[in-house]
This record gives C-alpha cells, sequence and structure tokens, in this order.
C-alpha cells in the first residue's frame, strides 16, 4: 500500500518516526491483567495523544461529546465528531496493526476509554519502562508544536 505523509506537518511526520512503533494506546493505563489493558485518554481543547501502534484486538467508548481528526500511517487524515457512550469494536489479523494519533479538534475536553485483549492474534507489543505512566513530552499541546 502506498503512504503519503507529505502533506502532514514537520512536527507530525517527526512524531510519527519517533513513535510508529509505540504500544501506548492512552494516558494512563488504568488495569491490566493476563486477558486485558483498560486505557484512559483525556484531551482538552487543542491537546493531542501522539502516535500510537494498534495491534491488538480492542474497543472504544467516547464519554463525552467532541471532535477529533487523526492522521494514520497510511497517509489519511479524518476528522471524526463523537457521541458520549459511542463504542467501536476494532480486530486485527495476524500481522495486521494501525498506526495513528489523536487530536482533539473541539471545544469541550475529550475523553475515551479503551479496552485491549490481549489474547489477540498478535501478541501484545512491550509497554517500556514508564510504568502506567505516559512522558510528559507524549501529550502536548498543539499549539508548542507550530
Amino acid at each position: 500500500m502506498k503512504t503519503d505523509r507529505s502533506d502532514w506537518p514537520k512536527h507530525i511526520q517527526d512524531d510519527f518516526e519517533r513513535n510508529k512503533d509505540n504500544a501506548r494506546v492512552g494516558h494512563r493505563l488504568l488495569s491490566e491483567t493476563d486477558r486485558v489493558r483498560v486505557w484512559s485518554i483525556a484531551l482538552k481543547p487543542g491537546e493531542r495523544l501522539g502516535f500510537h501502534k494498534h495491534v491488538l484486538d480492542y474497543f472504544w467508548t467516547v464519554v463525552t461529546d467532541g471532535r477529533a481528526r487523526s492522521h494514520h500511517s497510511e497517509g489519511p487524515i479524518v476528522e471524526v465528531s463523537y457521541k458520549a457512550g459511542e463504542t467501536k469494536h476494532l480486530k486485527y489479523s495476524r500481522g495486521e496493526f494501525m498506526v495513528h494519533d489523536l487530536e482533539n479538534i473541539g471545544e469541550t475536553e475529550l475523553i475515551f476509554t479503551t479496552v485491549e485483549f490481549k489474547d489477540s492474534a498478535n501478541h501484545p507489543l512491550s509497554l517500556g519502562e514508564c510504568g502506567d505512566r505516559v512522558p510528559d513530552n507524549y501529550r502536548v499541546l498543539l499549539q508548542e508544536e507550530k
């Protein structure tokens, strides 16, 4: 599949290169067992969750209404309006994955809960050394990046 990220701003391209294998799909890991990882994402207006890689089957539920923009590794930029309670389930076959970011382009805080299933076709990626906390530079204000 041809990818074209040339329309992305430089700071977004750079973030993609740094984080395209990042397994941290949320701001905070709320719970982890041998079966699931439960994440929270909370983005104030103008905040962005950097690139991360989904390899496990998962679902997300949005807790608040809002609007977001995502850059996907294949190149597309997608804008979506969310309604509280909306839920989406995603499944990946062996070797499949998705890499994207998430920007709050709305006027209210955007909150998600994401649940990953560790018994998926792909093995869970390592979360790295930062435990249940996302590094401070991972949650950034878009205004500071420009």
